[in-house]
């Protein structure tokens, strides 16, 4: 039980004894102290005030009395300040807790509670690469699903690839019209940015044939867009596909494949795995049986012109369509389908779908049009809604070519990544394959971190150069102080001196206090980003403890400690500090190097 929990339940059980009222833990509000003030910890006590009939500071003064004279392996005194109780805990309770916890190299991660989640993220079109937007949602998507693994949970990563629509047809006819037989092989091109060069060729060519009808026809441009002959094409090939022709089929199967081993080489750079790989070719027709049985149950209406619709007006939503007129599906046909293709499979508590907030409208129509069609995984439906990436020039457009290319950033990562570290002068002695290791490392640590260490619901400006810094809210910094930790121990090991349990019998200097402070933290922030999906919770905690072991060791010497009773304890609080910096990085995706 986290410190935190401990205080609450003991304050709701003083509360209980001094005034014979009866309080829930959850609403007992405990945070850390500030810096300003004398303590550890604080009681907010204005939510009992009115309850207890006492003004702040006679409350204060007589919970704090109770909770220190009945509770003397935690407190030894507290303060009130204006309806705040500030309490001291006693020195054994944190050098307990490290003596406890200082060879536990899986610090903070919870026995399994017997759940299953799956984890949806990723979901690339097979018409264009990935791009940075991408990386924001497959670093989310596998941060959120290790977090809860850490608490717990049994996880199923899963991705949705969308490989079929009239987006996957742009691409395609672009080919047919444009790429005079060329290959990802014969042009030396990594396959899905050869596709989706093919992409960006339908647009430029849309373009340039609506204003060509609207300069010779004297077409509106909505009358131009619906009859431009490259998109009519377009539309064409949708519907043989659907139909099963056998020549459209081939070619999106040898396109598809070439977009694949393209995806498959990102993936694996960025270290982005999954346990199940869904396509939306093989589940859209599931979700066509499905419009059927919405139309018998009357969940579902027909129009004249044959599309079938859902009425959610009454829900303070609007009419959706479910399946055009021509027959063929919708976006919304496939992830109902897929909604219980999912949950036959894995019978999962809850199934999250990572996907921007644009989509926000898309899941409320998804989650209430499975409720009303009475799936059993309808309850279960979670969108965990995130911001764009843009740059610092606005938002990305990948029909325009606008886009920052996924592999092109991790390489650009890599690049300033060796830039810096050479900077500093400090690898030498390490060989060339050590080195690639390490700026990759480096790179796409700063990577990932930048793009975790905001809260998802918001949206974001990136910026490689500051990403990449030694100091500040960083990846390589925290890097650099795990580095710098390990170095350390391994110069004390070297030099024969082991970590061993002692009974610490001197008292605990502030700098000490303060990182064991920190460590205790850890479990509940690990509990707290699960319960919020928010990896900026750990991201904000890790840099917070590198940053108070950064001044420890500028402030107290750890070899040269004042007794080997100190020395013994500020490396057990090196050690607790490094797994942990370990563990929080790792939540996010990133290695912490060994040396730097």
């Amino acid at each position: 039980m986290s410190l935190t929990n401990k205080i609450k339940q003991v304050t709701t059980a003083a509360i209980a004894s001094l005034y014979s009222v009866e309080i829930a833990e959850s609403a007992i509000l405990v945070n850390a102290t500030k810096p300003e003030f004398e303590g550890d910890y604080t009681v907010v006590l204005f939510a009992f005030v009115k309850l207890l009939k006492k003004s702040p500071d006679a409350l204060g003064q007589e919970l704090g009395s109770y909770l220190v004279e009945n509770n003397p392996a935690l407190f030894n005194s507290f303060n009130v300040i204006k309806g705040f109780l500030n309490l001291n805990v006693i020195d054994n309770y944190w050098t307990n807790f490290l003596q406890s916890q200082y060879t536990n190299t899986s610090y903070g991660i919870a026995p399994k509670n017997g759940e299953k989640v799956m984890v949806e993220y990723s979901s690339p079109n097979t018409n264009k690469p990935l791009h940075l937007g991408h990386l924001r949602n497959n670093f989310l998507g596998w941060s959120i699903a290790e977090i809860l693994k850490a608490n717990g949970y049994d996880v199923v990563k899963t991705c949705i690839v969308n490989d079929r629509g009239i987006h996957i047809c742009k691409s395609m006819i672009a080919w047919q019209l444009f790429a005079d037989s060329a290959t990802p092989e014969s042009t030396g091109m990594k396959g899905d940015h050869f596709v989706g060069d093919y992409y960006v060729k339908f647009n430029d060519e849309y373009k340039r044939q609506v204003e060509e009808l609207i300069a010779k026809k004297g077409m509106t441009k909505e009358g131009a867009e619906k009859k431009a002959p490259i998109m009519l094409a377009a539309q064409q090939m949708l519907l043989d596909w659907e139909n099963g022709n056998p020549e459209v089929i081939a070619l999106w199967e040898r396109m598809n494949t070439w977009v694949y081993a393209g995806f498959n080489t990102t993936y694996n750079a960025i270290g982005s795995d999954f346990d199940r790989t869904y396509y939306e070719s093989q589940t859209y027709l599931l979700g066509k049986d499905l419009v059927e049985k919405g139309l018998e149950k009357g969940v579902f209406y027909q129009k004249e012109d044959s599309s079938v619709w859902i009425d959610l007006t009454a829900d303070g939503l609007d009419e959706k369509i479910v399946r055009r007129k021509d027959g063929t599906s919708v976006y919304i046909t496939q992830d109902i389908g897929l909604a219980v293709d999912k949950y036959e499979q894995y019978h999962s508590n809850k199934s999250i779908y990572v996907v921007g907030d644009e989509q926000n409208y898309h899941f409320k129509v998804l989650k209430l049009i499975c409720q009303k069609l009475g799936l059993p995984s309808a309850d279960g439906i979670f969108h965990l809604s995130y911001g764009m990436v843009e740059l610092p020039t606005g938002k990305m457009k990948s029909r325009e070519g606008t886009v920052v290319d996924a592999d092109d950033l991790v390489a650009e990562m890599i690049k300033i990544s060796q830039q810096k570290t050479e900077e500093l002068g400090k690898v030498k002695d390490f060989t060339t394959d050590e080195l690639t290791s390490l700026y990759h490392t480096i790179g796409l640590g700063a990577l990932k971190f930048y793009l975790l260490r905001v809260d998802p619901k918001k949206k974001m400006i990136f910026n490689p150069e500051e990403s990449i810094e030694f100091q500040g809210f960083t990846g390589p910094f925290i890097q650099f102080i795990h580095a710098r930790i390990k170095s350390i121990l391994r110069k004390m090991a070297a030099e024969g001196f082991a970590i061993s349990t002692i009974n610490i019998t001197e008292g605990l200097l502030p700098q000490e206090k303060a990182i064991i402070v920190e460590l205790e933290l850890f479990p509940t922030v690990i509990h707290d980003a699960a319960q919020e999906y928010d990896p900026s919770k750990i991201a904000i905690y890790i840099y917070n403890l590198a940053k108070t072991f950064s001044s420890f060791y500028s402030e107290l010497s750890i070899a040269n400690a004042e007794s080997e009773e100190k020395k013994t304890l500020r490396l057990q609080l090196a050690q607790l500090t490094a797994h942990t910096l370990k563990t929080g990085m790792q939540l996010l995706g990133v290695i912490v190097p060994e040396r730097m």
